[in-house]
Parts: structure tokens; sequence; C-alpha cells
């Protein structure tokens, strides 16, 4: 194998690759259509997408509502993909990203016409914090949308051991965070940290979760990666290690996404 090759394999590439393949989450840009049309968002509106990933939806509101958009990340590389994806796009006049943690934002109070955050809370240490902070930074009259991974039904402990194992290649890959997914909420305990920030008028819908389709999976990561990940998966085995995530069906009767959305009043 060539030292192109070579490269391709090593292990921190390998990693890197599924890092910017996690930029996706459960339904797809139709499912961020739906949070930011719960959150009454207006043509030229300010968002700020809590948890940006690879840059998808600030670019995407940017093109279709003509919104100036905030995003934040934790992980550098995130942000970094997500400046290279605005300059591609042709809107980073529209969209700015930053690095920041989502249990303490580097925004003043009531910046924001609606603040969105997508699969990301699900790994943060303190929930309640980060949902505060979300509240604190949107305008009064504004509203706060999370789109998050969601037990439709309380699990058993077997289901949540089965979910776990299910999921394994991704441990494996070494990215922080993760384990904290057997402590997804049900609907009821994403509503409640809603209300427990204060946001009233509080709207929640939770959806079985469908895979993406392969067309969709292309518009979020786009061509380059979507061919790269193939070919990744076909010459390494341990990024076939990487992505097996087999998931049994009786999985899916019991873990979906949901939406959450309040509106902050006085």
């Amino acid at each position: 194998m060539n030292k192109i090759g070579l490269k391709l394999l090593q292990e921190n590439t390998l990693k890197e690759e599924l890092l910017y393949h996690t930029g996706k989450h459960k339904g797809g840009l139709k499912s961020t259509e739906k949070l930011v049309e719960l959150c009454n968002l207006k043509n030229g509106g300010y968002v700020l997408d809590v948890g940006c990933g690879i840059g998808t939806t600030p670019c995407f509101l940017a093109k279709k509502f003509g919104c100036r958009v905030v995003g934040v990340d934790l992980n550098e590389k995130m942000v970094e993909w997500s400046k290279q994806r605005a300059k591609k796009e042709h809107v980073e006049d529209k969209v700015e990203f930053r690095v920041a943690d989502a249990q303490n934002l580097p925004f003043e109070d009531e910046t924001f016409d609606v603040t969105i955050s997508q699969a990301v809370d699900v790994l943060v240490d303190d929930k309640q914090k980060s949902v505060n902070e979300y509240r604190r930074v949107t305008k009064q009259g504004g509203y706060v949308g999370l789109h998050e991974g969601t037990w439709l039904k309380t699990p058993t402990k077997e289901i949540i051991d089965l979910f776990v194992q299910s999921y394994q290649g991704v441990y494996n890959a070494g990215l922080q965070g993760y384990d904290s997914w057997i402590n997804e909420f049900t609907t009821d305990g994403w509503v409640t940290l809603l209300k427990n920030a204060g946001l009233k008028e509080i709207t929640a819908q939770s959806y079985k979760a469908t895979p993406q389709t392969k067309l969709d999976g292309m518009k979020t990561i786009g061509i380059r990666h979507t061919i790269r990940m193939w070919i990744l998966f076909i010459i390494s085995p341990t990024f076939r290690r990487m992505t097996a995530t087999n998931i049994p069906e009786e999985i899916h009767e019991y873990y979906g996404y949901g939406l959450y959305v309040g509106k902050k009043v006085r």
C-alpha cells in the first residue's frame, strides 16, 4: 500500500472521518425544518444553533430563510468544517461559527430570536444548565427548540444493554460522551427540562427513528465524504468495526427522537 493509503488508515484519520459522519441526526433536514417551524422562525430571524456539528443546519437556515445564524460547537474540528461548508455554500456573510460550551454560552441575555439544539443535550453533563442557557440568550417572545434522541417508552435494563452493545463500534472509536446515550430521557423528561427553565407553551412531538435515505445522507455530509466513507469501509477492517451498528428491531420500539419547543415569556 502506498503512503496515501497508509495515511487513510491511520487510526486518528479514521476517528476523524467517523466524527464527521456524526454530523447527521435522526430525521435529517426534514426534522430540522419541522423544528424551526414549531419555533415560528421568521424570514430574516437571528438564530443560535448549539452543537452545530459540520454546519449543515446553519447553512440550510441561511439559504432557506435568509436568517443570520451563529453556530457553536465544543469541538474545534467541527467549527473548522462548518466554516469550510459555509464558504462552499456561499453563505459566509450570513453565518458565523465559534467554539463554545452549551453550559456557558458566550452571548448577552436576549440576543437571539430562536435558539435550537439538535442531538447535543444527550451528551451534556448538566442538561438543565444548558437549557437554562438557551432560554437566557433567547429574546422575550422567542423560542427554544430541542431535537433529541428519546426513549419512546421507558426501556428495560435488557433493552438498555442491547442498545449499548449495538453501538459498541462507536464506543470503540473513542468519541467522547457517547456512553451518556444510555441516560437519554423520555418525552416527559425533556419537557421537564423546558418547564424548569421557565419556558411556556411547550410543544412535544416524538417519532420513531427512520433511516436517512442515501440522498439525504449525501446532502448532509456531502458527496466527497460519502465516497470517502465507502472507500474506508471497503479497505479498512478497523473502520468497519467502528461503524458496525446493526440495530436490533426491538430497539426501534423503544428508541426514536423528539422535537421539544418552548416559548420565552415573562
